[in-house]
């Protein structure tokens, strides 16, 4: 990856900013994300809501992901998503249709449980943990704003478990006001996934029509 000098004097300029991150937000943070990175295979269901700046909601879905180091398969109703470290299938199931892709990171970000947490690590912003109770379970939950203001998201907020690190909710939260907010509904980090999940399988699809965008 090429690095700019434009880009290279952003980094330096926003070194001042980074020492702003909160000290216990970021160690809350890390252990959430240690415990994640340390497992050999995570599954977690989820159900993902869409609120507009005034709070009306709308696309409820629920869905689960599979999740191993930077690989990922997403299965939701309408449909699934499978990345391998490298390559993204995104299968539309009403259309029939799997566009295959090479995503950038902030396109993973944006799908990606595991990614949502790590953002903080790069050019965000970390405030206070806020003691709160969200979907019965007493939590840190901590708000992370952006360093420029070129990222897609103009704010993320992660609910911590208080007792166990686990992630109970993620909202995200676009330039424009619009959320998407994440709640965690099942947690498990003892699965053993074969590399193979992370793929799309054409065997299973033998009728799909194909669309790459690579």
């Amino acid at each position: 990856m090429k690095i700019s000098l434009t880009l290279f004097t952003t980094l330096l300029l926003s070194l001042p900013l980074f020492s702003q991150n909160n000290a216990e937000s970021k160690a809350i943070l890390d252990k959430a994300l240690g415990g994640l990175e340390a497992s050999d295979g995570i599954r977690l269901s989820f159900k993902t809501t869409t609120l507009d700046p005034d709070g009306t909601s709308y696309y409820p879905e629920s869905g689960v992901a599979l999740i191993k180091g930077n690989r990922f398969k997403l299965e939701m109703g309408s449909m699934d998503i499978w990345f391998d470290g490298k390559t993204q299938w995104v299968y539309m199931k009403e259309a029939n249709e799997v566009n295959i892709s090479t995503p950038t990171g902030q396109e993973i970000a944006s799908v990606s449980p595991l990614a949502m947490l790590s953002m903080y690590k790069n050019g965000y912003i970390l405030k206070a943990p806020v003691s709160k109770t969200v979907n019965g379970t007493s939590v840190y939950q901590i708000e992370m704003t952006p360093v420029t203001g070129n990222k897609d998201f103009g704010a993320v907020t992660a609910s911590i478990n208080k007792k166990n690190q686990a992630v109970v909710q993620l909202i995200l939260t676009a330039a424009n006001g619009t959320k998407t907010q994440i709640d965690i509904t099942g947690y498990n980090v003892n699965y053993q996934f074969e590399d193979t999940i992370f793929r799309f399988d054409t065997a299973q699809h033998p009728d799909v029509e194909i669309v790459d965008l690579r």
